[in-house]
């Protein structure tokens, strides 16, 4: 069940990546390209960090579901487009389920609360940055809209705190993983925004 939420989140990743492909006019390569590091590059930077084999190179499915997620793209971008307030529901729960996957993960492996927050931080939105970087974008995380890397700060210093204080278990996980979801829902609803540096007027 949890590998099944895994691949719903990477596909829903992967679809914002195939998507931002076709508004740059890339050709099939680089939507492919564009889902594949969307969905799967902060899971794989976690796991190098973790020195160990990347989760992506172990299931097939972890690299045929950016595929198809691209192929849904390639024929019906207009459709999926016209269903992004959907799927940006979908994303703030990919969003949860990493970052508390992530999070989890480095704590397993014996980092400490903080370094351990940090990784989860980086399995959710890590993917996302390296799509910003190649697509010629400012990355989302340097200008946090919304509140984007916010939630999963929050969501992951969460459960990192928790485990410290001797918590574990999939109910705390799954716990951070709501809270990073609710946070993120909350940004869009009501246009939350990081603050900007004293004296700094955000753009019309």
């Amino acid at each position: 069940m949890a590998e099944l939420f895994d691949l719903a989140g990477i596909f829903v990743f992967a679809l914002t990546g195939a998507l931002m492909a076709v508004r740059k006019r890339l050709d099939v390569v680089g939507m492919a390209v564009l889902a594949e590091i969307t969905a799967l590059g902060g899971g794989i930077a976690r796991d190098l960090v973790l020195n160990v084999t990347p989760t992506a190179f172990l299931s097939l499915g972890y690299v045929l579901v950016p595929l198809a997620a691209t192929a849904v793209v390639f024929f019906w971008h207009p459709h999926v487009t016209r269903v992004m307030p959907v799927l940006l529901v979908l994303d703030a729960a990919g969003l949860g389920l990493f970052c508390a996957v992530g999070t989890a993960k480095a704590l397993l492996y014996g980092l400490s609360p903080l370094h351990a927050a940090l990784l989860g931080v980086t399995t959710a939105v890590g993917g996302g940055m390296l799509r910003d970087v190649l697509a010629g974008e400012i990355p989302t995380l340097l200008h946090d809209r919304q509140l984007y890397a916010v939630p999963t700060m929050v969501g992951s210093g969460a459960l990192a705190a928790m485990d410290a204080a001797g918590l574990k278990g999939w109910p705390v996980a799954l716990g951070a993983a709501v809270l990073t979801f609710v946070l993120r829902i909350a940004a869009m609803r009501f246009n939350w925004r990081a603050p900007l540096a004293r004296g700094v007027r955000r753009e019309p």
